[in-house]
C-alpha cells in the first residue's frame, strides 16, 4: 500500500524539498499552504490550503486529504516561522505569534490527525523543530523556546500514543539554504538602542549561515530514511558537524563554560 504523507510549509524551502523528494520516492504526497493559488500548480504533489494561525483550518484540512484517499500515513510538521530581536525589544504580541506558528498550530493540526491514526492502528508524526531549539540563542531566544517547546511536547506525545501503533519523532535541522531569511520576522533595529550593533552584527551572521548552509536535499533524505526506518530514535538532528556537536557540548559542558562559547560566538 502506497504511504499517504502530509508535510505542512510545502511551497518553498525544506517542505518543498521534502515533498518532491518523498513524491518521487513513489509516496502519495500532500503539501499545505496558506495560498496554494500562488504557486504554480506540479505534477509531484497537490499543495491545499492550510494556516497554522487559524487552528479550524488544521480539521478542513484533514477532511480534505481522508475524501481524497482515505488515510494518513505520516504528518510532517515541517512549517513555521523565524524571529530575532532582543529580548527586551521584541513585542509580546510578535513573541505569541511566533508560538502559534511553531508550537500551537502544529500541535492544533497533529490533534486532529491522531484520530485518523488510531483508528489506522499506525502511524507516524515527524516534528521539525531546530537545533537551535536546544540552547537559548541571543537574539533568537523566542525562536529556540518555540522550538524547544514543540521538541518537549513530543516527547510527551510520544510517550501517550504509543500503545496505538503512532511512532512521534523530531528532526531538528541546522542551516540550510532557503529563503527563510526573507519570511523571518525582525524586531526593527533601533538606533538608539544599547543593542544596536551587537543586534546587527548577529542578523548579518545568521544571513551568512543561512546563504552557506546545507542543501535542503540531504534533509529530505534524513525524513525518508525516518519514514523507512523500522527502530527509530526519538530525536534525529540534521546540520554542519558544528551545529550538532554544540548540542553534545551543552550536555557535558558546565553551564557558565557553555555560556561563554555562546557569547564568544556572537561577540557578546
Amino acid at each position: 500500500m502506497t504511504k499517504v504523507i502530509l508535510i505542512t510549509g510545502a511551497s518553498s524551502g525544506l517542505g518543498k524539498a521534502t515533498a518532491t523528494y518523498l513524491a518521487k520516492k513513489n509516496y502519495k504526497v500532500f503539501g499545505t499552504s496558506r495560498n496554494p493559488d500562488n504557486y504554480p500548480k506540479n505534477d509531484a504533489f497537490e499543495l491545499l490550503s492550510f494556516d497554522l494561525n487559524q487552528p479550524k483550518s488544521a480539521k478542513i484540512l484533514v477532511e480534505k486529504v481522508i475524501e481524497k484517499v482515505g488515510r494518513i500515513d505520516v504528518l510532517i510538521n515541517n512549517a513555521g516561522a523565524g524571529i530575532t530581536g532582543p529580548m527586551e525589544e521584541t513585542a509580546i504580541t510578535a513573541m505569541q505569534s511566533n508560538f502559534q506558528t511553531n508550537l500551537f498550530g502544529p500541535l492544533a493540526l497533529t490533534q486532529e490527525v491522531l484520530p485518523v491514526m488510531r483508528k489506522q492502528q499506525s502511524g507516524l508524526v515527524i516534528n521539525i523543530t531546530s537545533i537551535g531549539g536546544y540552547m537559548g540563542l541571543p537574539f533568537r531566544g523566542i525562536y529556540s523556546s518555540s522550538k524547544g517547546a514543540l521538541g518537549i511536547a513530543s516527547e510527551a506525545l510520544r510517550m501517550e500514543v504509543k500503545r496505538f501503533g503512532i511512532d512521534v519523532v523530531t528532526l531538528a535541522p541546522g542551516d540550510y539554504a532557503t529563503d527563510i531569511a526573507a519570511r523571518r520576522h525582525y524586531s526593527p533595529l533601533k538606533e538608539n538602542s544599547p543593542y544596536h550593533d551587537i543586534y546587527k552584527f548577529s542578523l548579518d551572521t545568521m544571513d551568512e549561515h543561512v546563504d552557506a548552509g546545507s542543501d535542503p536535499h540531504d534533509l529530505a533524505i534524513m525524513v525518508a530514511k525516518i519514514i523507512e526506518s523500522k527502530k527509530r530514535k526519538v530525536h534525529y538532528k540534521s546540520g554542519s558537524f558544528l551545529q550538532k556537536i554544540s548540542i553534545t557540548l551543552k550536555n557535558i559542558l558546565p553551564d557558565t563554560v557553555y555560556e561563554k562559547l555562546i557569547m564568544n560566538h556572537y561577540k557578546l
